[in-house]
């Protein structure tokens, strides 16, 4: 690394960690704003929409009407929209890269329309890694509890996790994408693109088409659900519903960059600016090591629990889903997610089926994994 690259942005220190150890444990105060407050009809659709999710239980309250929720809910993700803790606002370590690299969730009750939030988070642990990305890596894991503001009702809890990384180290020593930086502009044909549309022509959304818990079969299959292209267009649409963690404009941006200097970095105009723009600026996106501009990890997250939501239907809960991030989605991929029924019990009088998830990109190379568990009713 050349000294000039070496001076560009701060890195890990022994000091910045110990720093960050004495918030273990410690509640965080309620400083940071959510995106959403409520779970309002418009809030919902447009998260909804975000993740190329077109279910009418969220987005059509007529036909919710007719469900046994008597209005539309949210789908499960949508609890990105409602706390930048586990959206991914990491504290400490100032002006080191994070990267949102998974989530493990629960979920206790229904978003129902309306619901106005409480959240209560904590900085539960830190792991160090050695990662073929940047070599040294921080995993930093918070836990985030959801309430219903109104009436106290305990609706979610999850753990979400970043990864802080030296930018320079992920530019100059890391290994992981090395081959793909080299690569040649990818491109698709017509014929291409439109075999690979077939998979959205062949969504199905369950529905009002109940599942009955006695129909599955472990090892069964689920529709390959299809992401993509990767487009800067579709990572905004993503922010649209989902609020970001520093998109600020004009005062704000200022002010939130006065309150952490380390967050506006100098574009190249010299203007501050997000560290966000990882996302839709694919010069700064390869400053910091990754390959191109790429997709939010929440997002990723969301796509695994809509194929999810999809399969079970209506009449089915998502009590579980866990995701982990495995690489970048550059614009121009193309990501399948796969899954498969890996067993179907019952504990606690609850019948459940659990899925397994695979996400991968057009070369066949993993994206992200996770797991599913799903609530069915039996038949009567």
């Amino acid at each position: 690394m050349n000294a000039t690259a070496e001076a560009e942005f701060p890195k890990i220190t022994e000091e910045g960690l110990a720093a960050l150890r004495e918030r273990l444990g410690v509640k965080i105060g309620n400083t940071v704003e959510p995106w959403c407050y409520e779970a309002t009809r418009d809030n919902i659709r447009h998260y909804a929409h975000g993740i190329g999710d077109d279910n009418p239980l969220w987005c059509d309250p007529a036909y919710a009407k007719q469900t046994k929720y008597g209005d539309v809910i949210a789908p499960p993700s949508f609890l990105f929209a409602t706390s930048r803790i586990i959206s991914g606002y990491v504290g400490g370590l100032p002006g080191i890269h994070a990267m949102w690299a998974g989530s493990d969730f629960t979920w206790h009750k229904p978003i129902k329309r309306n619901t106005e939030f409480r959240t209560e988070a904590y900085l539960k642990d830190l792991i160090e890694h050695d990662t073929r990305f940047a070599g040294r890596a921080i995993q930093q894991i918070y836990h985030v509890d959801f309430y219903d503001a109104a009436n106290g009702d305990f609706l979610a809890e999850g753990d979400s996790w970043c990864f802080r990384t030296d930018r320079d180290d992920a530019r100059e020593k890391g290994t992981k994408y090395t081959d793909v930086k080299k690569a040649p502009l990818r491109t698709y044909s017509k014929e291409e693109l439109n075999a690979f549309n077939r998979y959205y022509e062949a969504e199905e959304i369950r529905g009002a088409n109940t599942r009955y818990w006695d129909d599955v079969k472990e090892g069964e299959h689920l529709p390959t659900m299809a992401k993509g292209p990767m487009t800067v267009t579709g990572f905004i649409c993503y922010a649209q519903g989902w609020g970001g963690l520093y998109i600020r404009a004009n005062k704000l941006a200022w002010q939130q960059q006065s309150k952490h200097p380390g967050l506006g970095i100098p574009n190249r105009r010299s203007i501050p600016d997000c560290p966000e723009r990882v996302h839709w600026e694919e010069e700064f996106a390869l400053k910091v090591g990754a390959p191109g501009a790429y997709d939010y990890g929440p997002e990723r997250c969301s796509w695994l629990t809509h194929q999810a939501t999809n399969w079970m239907g209506d009449d089915g809960f998502l009590v579980k889903a866990k995701c982990q991030v495995r690489r970048h989605n550059p614009e121009g991929d193309l990501l399948l997610i796969h899954a498969h029924v890996a067993r179907k019990f019952v504990e606690n009088g609850r019948h459940l089926v659990e899925l397994s998830q695979r996400a991968e990109n057009q070369d066949g190379e993993l994206s992200a994994m996770g797991s599913a568990i799903v609530e069915l009713p039996q038949r009567p």
